[in-house]
């Protein structure tokens, strides 16, 4: 049986990882643990970059939902030059910067790739290593998510204005992808999971308590994003239980292709 991947990102962020995946010899099941789903907004409600001295986006996904929402609601096309953006990688900057109505000269702030983590902290020390703060950040965000970055800013003496533009929530997953998990483990054979944030973690271990195979999903390898997730799940191990096969890697995709080549 060929090596196996479970992609566990949201819908949109796996094709190509997918794809190269495939390419290297690996058998690839795309089974999301969460589902974007976007946030109404009122124009009274929407807040405008121009307002701010930085807007923080905490993903592409929130990039991307927040100038739809500049377009559509608030009928403004361009980003204004005045306003600096950030994320909390270099993968989340260049899909802002790939964003219609988003401009090439905007200064766009992030930590760099070599950085050891892509993340708020990292950002944090972006930040303070460019000189003094900026004084009123909108944050763009989902409905949950740390608030460690913009306690930081508030700390400082910033206005820190929190705008959520989507809901994440479980995705179900189809009755073929809950079949093959179920042969797969029903033949021993232990894919290597991706998984890329906390709540997505969760997910997937109510999902698979559901099905009655959290023994099987405990003993198959994962790859993680960030060591926090690395760390949760040696703690959820827990007892007497063996400490789960885990490998770190930044959150890009030729990090996480490089990862599972050399699981």
């Amino acid at each position: 049986m060929s090596r196996i991947a479970i992609l566990t990102r949201p819908d949109s962020r796996n094709e190509a990882l997918a794809r190269e995946l495939r390419a290297a010899g690996w058998h690839v099941l795309e089974l999301p643990a969460l589902e974007i789903r976007p946030l109404p907004v009122q124009p009274a409600a929407l807040p405008l970059p121009q307002d701010h001295d930085l807007v923080v986006f905490v993903s592409g996904n929130a990039a991307r939902l927040y100038m739809t929402q500049l377009r559509d609601v608030a009928g403004q096309a361009a980003w204004p030059l005045a306003t600096a953006a950030a994320t909390v990688g270099p993968a989340s900057a260049r899909a802002l910067r790939n964003l219609p109505g988003f401009g090439a000269d905007t200064t766009v702030l992030c930590p760099p790739p070599e950085a050891p983590t892509h993340d708020s902290e990292a950002l944090w020390a972006v930040l303070r290593a460019r000189g003094p703060l900026p004084r009123r950040v909108l944050l763009v965000r989902g409905t949950q998510g740390r608030d460690w970055l913009a306690e930081r800013l508030e700390a400082a003496g910033a206005q820190v204005f929190r705008h959520a533009v989507y809901q994440r929530q479980p995705a179900p997953w189809p009755a073929a992808a809950v079949r093959q998990l179920h042969d797969w483990a029903g033949q021993g054979a232990q894919p290597t999971w991706l998984l890329t944030s906390g709540e997505g973690l969760a997910a997937v271990q109510a999902q698979v308590r559901q099905l009655g195979l959290h023994d099987w999903w405990r003993a198959c390898p994962c790859i993680v994003t960030h060591p926090a997730l690395a760390r949760r799940l040696q703690h959820d191990a827990g007892g007497d239980a063996p400490a789960p096969m885990v490998k770190v890697c930044l959150p890009v995709d030729e990090a996480i292709l490089a990862a599972f080549v050399a699981a």
